[in-house]
């Protein structure tokens, strides 16, 4: 535990929290008297029952004791339930030195309350005598983070507020924005003292979040699932190299309508639109791209600052098209002045946001579309609005019009952690002297890898990827991009 404490001195923590509870064998005078003196950091001293959600189930009053002698032995802060904090609080009036302060803690590991029910737990809590308010609550959805935002930004005493689980991670991130008292980072991935805790290193080098304040403006890329992301990795650093105040946060989102109705202030300021969302981002739009529009589809959304308004683009078919084009100028060793793919036959393989978007950019750009689907419906109505043909994935297996055809995949076939699937047999492949997937995570799928075997040139979702991150960097802050820093974090994290 001792090593565990300078490590969380060392990897940048303010205060480290010591869990009593985990100790197998404790000997409180003797392990806090260690603990405590030995510590190169403040020290938050716990010591959780199992009826809180923690790991002791022994005698109260032994517990109680123990958290009495922290105080003696000099521990900066103790945590302490709000089930027996009037009796606790009562217990060391006037006994303490003045550094110690008390939070009192409430945790819910089934859901989040109402705003009314929180505001009366708060109310609760301080008139324990708590020097700090703490609530934990669980997230169901990600718009329960905002009624935690709410109570820290009405508390008029310090409080630490959190939504855990997953879809409470934004809770963590913005505590700096809207003035929770700390937050809760884990020494390592997989080693969380709770569900959805982020790491030190997370908080302080891919959020930066030393740099966010009140005025932090936030976006963020909205899918489900989106643990996979690279898209904050990207954004935070190349937001971060020009100094300007803004943070981007995985959103795992189940409902984009209800997303945007609860965050409407007007510092939530844009998002990236992904998988299976860009439909549904679409029909939140105030205004939409003529483009966006024919796709069916938006990839990005930029809140106007002038009045608010929903303002939704489609920028994933310019990364795409311009990755398969220049894949194709530089195998012709041509600088011509058309598009390569003109005249072409283009095969898209999916007739979701993303498929949409490139077959509609193929048309743009001259070429012949084919869309093949799962099911032929689908195909079929993206088909006709790009005056293309349509047939089913088992239909592709034999189609062979000509050679040197184009191949885009669009959809998640081979995406982490299937990537020993593939949406088209290694057989069919030598038929196209290009392929090109739209999944990133991993970099080399199976398909790539296959279509490299068989000769064709590839052409990585990393490209489609950095070139629409180019412009929505720009869509977001009005600055130029910072290519370089862009592409090797990218690199550093693919």
């Amino acid at each position: 535990m001792l090593g565990q404490i300078r490590k969380a001195k060392e990897v940048g923590g303010d205060v480290v929290e010591i869990r009593l509870d985990y100790l197998k064998n404790f000997s409180p005078r003797q392990d806090l008297q260690f603990l405590v003196k030995q510590s190169p950091l403040p020290t938050l001293v716990t010591y959780r029952p199992t009826w809180e959600g923690g790991q002791y189930d022994g005698d109260e009053g032994k517990r109680l004791d123990a958290l009495r002698l922290a105080i003696e032995l000099g521990a900066d802060y103790i945590d302490v339930e709000l089930q027996v904090a009037p009796e606790f609080i009562n217990s060391i009036q006037g006994k303490t030195s003045g550094k110690v302060k008390i939070i009192v803690s409430s945790h819910n590991y089934q859901n989040t309350p109402s705003a009314e029910e929180l505001g009366n737990l708060v109310a609760r809590i301080q008139a324990t005598g708590a020097d700090i308010v703490k609530i934990a609550t669980t997230a169901l959805d990600i718009t329960d983070c905002a009624r935690i935002f709410q109570v820290l930004t009405h508390s008029q005493v310090p409080t630490i507020g959190i939504a855990m689980a997953e879809r409470g991670l934004i809770s963590r991130i913005l505590s700096a924005k809207f003035g929770s008292y700390l937050t809760f980072g884990s020494l390592e991935a997989g080693v969380a003292s709770a569900p959805g805790q982020p790491t030190v290193k997370d908080l302080l080098d891919l959020y930066n979040f030393r740099q966010i304040g009140p005025d932090t403006k936030v976006h963020g890329v909205i899918g489900k699932p989106i643990g996979h992301s690279k898209s904050p990795h990207l954004y935070n650093a190349a937001f971060k190299s020009v100094g300007f105040n803004g943070i981007y946060l995985p959103l795992l989102v189940d409902s984009v309508k209800n997303f945007l109705t609860t965050y409407s202030s007007p510092d939530f300021v844009g998002y990236s639109y992904t998988i299976p969302h860009k439909e549904d981002g679409l029909r939140c739009c105030d205004e939409i791209d003529p483009i966006a529009q024919a796709i069916g589809a938006i990839s990005c959304m930029i809140r106007r600052p002038t009045d608010g308004k929903l303002m939704g683009y489609n920028v994933d078919y310019l990364g795409a098209i311009a990755a398969i084009e220049e894949g194709l100028r530089a195998s012709n060793g041509t600088t011509n002045v058309g598009s390569p793919l003109a005249g072409k036959l283009f095969v898209v393989i999916g007739a979701g946001g993303a498929g949409k978007a490139l077959a509609y950019g193929g048309k743009e750009k001259g070429a012949r579309v084919v869309v093949a689907n799962r099911t032929f419906e689908k195909a079929q109505e993206l088909a006709s609005k790009v005056g293309g043909e349509a047939m089913t994935l088992a239909e592709l297996e034999n189609f062979h019009p000509e050679d040197g055809m184009i191949l885009a995949n669009t959809t998640s076939v081979g995406m982490k952690p299937n990537i020993d699937n593939t949406p088209l047999s290694k057989k069919a492949l030598s038929r196209y002297s290009l392929v090109f997937d739209a999944i990133y995570t991993p970099k080399l799928t199976r398909l790539l890898r296959e279509a490299q075997e068989s000769g064709a040139i590839i052409v990585y979702g990393t490209e489609m990827f950095i070139n629409q991150a180019f412009v929505q960097f720009e869509r977001f802050t009005g600055l130029p991009a910072p290519k370089e820093l862009i592409r090797e974090v990218l690199v550093r994290n693919t």
